[in-house]
């Protein structure tokens, strides 16, 4: 990140006290996933002084609203996304995208207390995201995220300790994609499996080592989320279009 204008972004975020979590691709950069960003998202807790504070980093920045809607606590409370560029400067040509609201993941202060803190030079510590929370933000209907979630799973569990947490066993058993790790992971811990198939009823199939139908198994288990995702995104669309034809 080091090399990149990102960290002049965050900085002047951190200048104007913007509460805000560091979420998508960069995220995923971070936690390992191979996903190439030069854009910036994030998870910001609804305020108007936390708005304020947002508008005056992106004042100094110089940073441009893009599309609909207009930046305010009601849009963000509602599911929108607010859309900014940089025109011109060091971060020229870089976006930033602000939700106040993600479908299927909890208020902002749960996030919050779950972050984790990164490193940035002349900057000290940056809040991001937490691994489960991002891979939960992962789940939509774009064809991206879901190779996305495989990999930051499989850079969870080759980075992880001998004796990993249990909290992290139950992430990886609930969230893995690949089926011959799945299988290993199901082996491994049998018991945590089998409790834990009532939530994720593949983990019964992962016990048997049946590759060929894990892999089906995940297909529906995407499908399903794809279509929740498109039944929130709809009347969100929608609202956006009436926007439109307003302006």
């Amino acid at each position: 990140m080091n090399r990149s204008p990102i960290p002049k972004v965050l900085s002047v975020f951190f200048k104007h006290q913007v509460k805000a979590l560091l979420i998508g691709g960069q995220a995923c950069i971070i936690y390992g996933g191979a996903e190439f960003s030069r854009d910036l998202d994030f998870s910001l807790l609804v305020t108007l002084e936390n708005i304020e504070n947002l508008k005056e980093a992106l004042e100094e920045l110089e940073a441009e609203q893009i599309f609909l809607p207009d930046l305010s606590e009601e849009v963000l409370l509602r599911g929108h996304a607010c859309h900014f560029r940089f025109p011109k400067g060091d971060p020229k040509g870089m976006r930033i995208d602000i939700l106040g609201k993600m479908r299927e993941i909890d208020d902002f202060p749960l996030l919050w207390q779950r972050r984790k803190e990164i490193e940035i030079s002349d900057l000290g510590t940056f809040p991001i995201i937490s691994l489960p929370d991002l891979v939960k933000s992962k789940k939509t209907q774009r064809d991206k995220d879901w190779p996305m979630i495989r990999r930051l799973i499989e850079a969870d569990i080759y980075k992880a300790p001998a004796d990993p947490p249990e909290d992290q066993i139950r992430f990886w058993l609930l969230e893995c994609r690949t089926p011959e790790l799945l299988i290993a992971l199901a082996e491994k811990y049998p018991e945590t499996a089998q409790t834990l198939s009532l939530q994720r009823p593949l983990l019964t199939q992962a016990s048997t080592g049946r590759e060929t139908e894990i892999e089906r198994l995940f297909y529906e288990e995407e499908g399903y989320e794809r279509k929740l995702d498109k039944e929130y995104w709809a009347p969100l669309k929608k609202e956006l279009e009436i926007w439109r034809h307003k302006k």
